[in-house]
């Protein structure tokens, strides 16, 4: 969505970040909720356990979030007519990456899954950091 309008390398100037790398286009719909002391995700994966769904970090701050072959398996008998197929048939597949955030505690993350919500719970870290910014000395040749 954002790719489209502002292009992919300058997404991070024009939006704040933590920005979202990846969606499938999938049914998994993820409410992102921020509190003082963490960031909370809340995604939709009905049909699929704790064993279908990987929640990873990869590259040190991209939260990547996948599940794999939770739907039900498909009728394929000869016999079978399928009328309406709306909730999806075959094996379900999403993934979702988000960019977290520099103020993240990314060794304590914890997902859970209940009643067909996936809850990832990310602590903020609350430390100060020194600042990145550095002055630099300007000499002249004069």
């Amino acid at each position: 969505m954002a790719d489209a309008f502002f292009g992919y390398p300058f997404r991070r100037f024009f939006l704040s970040p933590p920005i979202f790398r990846e969606w499938s286009g999938s049914t998994a719909l993820m409410d992102w909720l921020e509190s003082p002391n963490a960031h909370i995700f809340k995604i939709n994966v009905p049909g699929y356990s704790k064993d279908n769904i990987k929640v990873q970090v990869e590259d040190g701050n991209v939260l990547h979030i996948k599940g794999e072959g939770g739907k039900e398996e498909q009728l394929n008998a000869k016999d079978t007519v399928w009328h309406v197929a709306e909730r999806g048939t075959g094996k379900g597949e999403f993934s979702r990456e988000i960019e977290l955030p520099e103020n993240v505690k990314v060794d304590q993350i914890k997902a859970q899954v209940e009643n067909g919500v996936l809850t990832i719970t990310v602590p903020k870290d609350t430390t100060q950091k020194s600042s990145k910014v550095r002055n630099i000395n300007v000499t002249s040749k004069l």
